[in-house]
C-alpha cells in the first residue's frame, strides 16, 4: 500500500508539471564501468563501476552488476567523484552584478527572516551551467544585506523549477554580525570609516547589536505565545507575524543560523549569542577563525570559510594567511567548507581546495571539504557529498584531479540525470576560437 501511495503521488506530481506546462526531468539507468572511483569516504576503488537507476546510486565496486537496461559510460582512464558543494553562494540570485535589474539578492529592512532565496532562483540563469562546468553540481545560495538577511537554499544545479532544483529549504537563516564601521567583508552594512572605529561607530554597532537580541527574544515570545494558544482555545490566537515565525524553526534549532562573521571579536560575540538562546551556529567567512579556533572546536561549530584565493587583507598580513587557513582550522579540529561566497566565480570552488592543499591541508582533507564536509554542515550527508549506494546521483566524471586545474569534467550526472557541459563560456569559446 505505501508503495502504491507513493507510486500514486508521484504520478499525479507528474500531472501537475505537465498540466503547468513544466517539463518532467527524466531519469534513466546508467552505469559508469572501468573508472576509478574517489568514493570521499569510503576509499578509493581503481578500477569499479557505479550504478544509477531512477535518480540513486544503486551500486559502487569491482564487481556490481549492470543492468540490461542501463546506458553504458566507459570510464577506462577517467575518474569518478561525487558533486561539488559550494556552501555559500547567491547564484540564481544574480545575473550580472553590474546591472541592479538583474539583481535579486537583498531587501528592504534589516530584519528579513521571512525573505526565502528558493522564490527568487532563476532556473535560466546562464551563471547556472557556467557555475557547473568544473564539477559543481550543488550550492548554497543565500539573501544578502541586513542583520538577518533571510532563509538559504540548498539547490542542484539543474531543473526546470526552484522547486525542482530544491535540495533543501531552508537550509540555514543568514545573519551577519553587526561591525563597526558598518563594513568589512560579509558586514553588509556599507562603508567603513577611513580612521577606524569611533564612538559613533561603536554606539550604532551596540544599537544594531541589542536590536537583533530584541529580535530574537520576540520571536521566543511570540512563540510561546502561539503555541499557549493552541494547547488553550481560551487563549487569544496571537497575530501571525510573518517575520517572527520564520525564527521559529531557528530558535528550536531545526534551521541553522549561518551567522557572516570575520572579526576575532565579532566571531566570539556570534558564539556567546548563540549559546545564550540555544542557537545552532555556523560561522561563515572566519577570516580570524584561526584565532578562536579552540572556542570553536570547544563548541562543536564549523566554519564556511570565505575566499581562499583572497590576497591579505592588512600589509602587514602573511601573503598565504588565506591559503592556510583551512589547515590551521584542521590541525585544530574544526570542521570547515570551502565557499566561493558569489555567483560568478563558483566554477573555480575547486581551485580553492587545490589551494589550501598545496599551503599544507592534506589533499583528502581539501576534497571533504567540497564533497562530505559542507554537506555534515548542512545537515544533507544522508542524500550527497560522496559516493554510496542509496545516495543521490550526483557524479562528476573527470580526466584528472578534481582539483587541478589542467583537468577537464566529461560527464556530470545530478539527480541521477546527465547534464549538458556546455554554456556561455564554451560557445564564445567555439565561436572566436578560429578568429585572428
Amino acid at each position: 500500500m505505501k508503495l502504491f501511495k507513493t507510486c500514486l503521488n508521484h504520478s499525479l506530481l507528474v500531472i501537475v508539471f505537465l498540466l503547468a506546462g513544466i517539463p518532467v526531468l527524466a531519469q534513466g539507468s546508467f552505469a559508469i564501468r572501468n573508472a576509478r572511483i574517489i568514493t570521499v569516504t569510503n576509499g578509493t576503488i581503481e578500477r569499479g563501476t557505479i550504478v544509477i537507476k531512477d535518480g540513486k546510486i544503486t551500486a559502487v565496486g569491482t564487481s556490481a552488476a549492470v543492468p540490461k537496461d542501463a546506458k553504458v559510460i566507459d570510464g577506462s582512464g577517467l575518474s569518478v567523484y561525487p558533486g561539488m558543494i559550494d556552501s555559500n553562494t547567491v547564484v540564481g540570485l544574480t545575473e550580472v552584478s553590474s546591472v541592479p535589474a538583474t539583481v535579486d539578492t537583498t531587501e528592504l529592512g534589516d530584519f528579513k527572516a521571512n525573505m526565502k532565496a528558493l522564490t527568487a532562483v532563476n532556473p535560466n540563469s546562464d551563471v547556472i551551467p557556467v557555475s557547473r562546468m568544473n564539477g559543481v553540481t550543488t550550492v548554497l545560495t543565500c539573501p544578502r544585506g541586513g542583520i538577518i538577511a533571510g532563509q538559504c537554499a540548498l539547490i542542484n544545479l539543474d531543473g526546470w523549477t526552484p522547486e525542482q532544483m530544491k535540495l533543501l529549504a531552508p537550509a540555514g537563516m543568514h545573519f551577519t554580525y553587526p561591525v563597526m564601521g558598518f563594513g568589512g567583508r560579509g558586514g553588509g552594512f556599507g562603508g567603513g570609516f577611513a580612521r577606524g572605529p569611533n564612538d559613533q561607530a561603536r554606539q550604532q554597532r551596540d544599537r544594531q547589536v541589542e536590536s537583533l537580541k530584541n529580535t530574537i527574544e520576540d520571536a521566543i515570545a511570540y512563540m510561546k505565545a502561539r503555541e499557549a494558544a493552541a494547547a488553550d482555545k481560551s487563549i487569544p490566537a496571537r497575530a501571525i507575524d510573518l517575520g517572527l515565525d520564520a525564527l521559529i524553526p531557528v530558535i528550536k534549532g531545526q534551521v541553522p543560523v549561518i551567522m557572516s562573521a570575520n572579526g576575532e571579536r565579532e566571531i566570539k560575540a556570534a558564539v556567546e549569542f548563540a549559546e545564550k538562546y540555544k542557537l545552532k551556529l555556523i560561522i561563515n567567512g572566519g577570516d580570524e577563525a584561526t584565532k578562536v579556533a579552540k572556542l570553536l572546536k570547544e563548541k562543536n561549530i564549523p566554519v564556511i570559510l570565505g575566499s581562499t584565493l583572497d590576497l591579505p587583507n592588512a600589509e602587514d598580513e602573511a601573503y598565504d594567511i588565506a591559503f592556510s587557513r583551512a589547515s590551521e582550522l584542521q590541525k585544530a579540529g574544526v570542521r570547515f567548507a570551502f565557499s566561493t561566497g558569489d555567483a560568478a566565480y563558483v566554477r573555480l570552488l575547486p581551485y580553492h581546495a587545490g589551494m589550501a592543499a598545496a599551503f599544507g591541508l592534506p589533499k583528502e582533507e581539501a576534497l571533504k571539504g567540497v564533497t562530505i564536509y559542507p554537506a555534515q554542515i548542512l545537515g544533507v550527508d544522508k542524500l550527497v557529498g560522496s559516493i554510496e549506494v542509496g545516495k543521490i546521483a550526483n557524479l562528476v566524471v573527470t580526466d584528472g584531479d578534481i582539483l587541478e586545474l589542467r583537468t577537464k569534467v566529461k560527464n556530470m550526472f545530478i539527480s541521477g540525470r546527465p547534464v549538458d557541459l556546455s554554456n556561455k563560456h564554451t560557445k564564445l569559446y567555439e565561436k572566436f576560437k578560429d578568429r585572428q
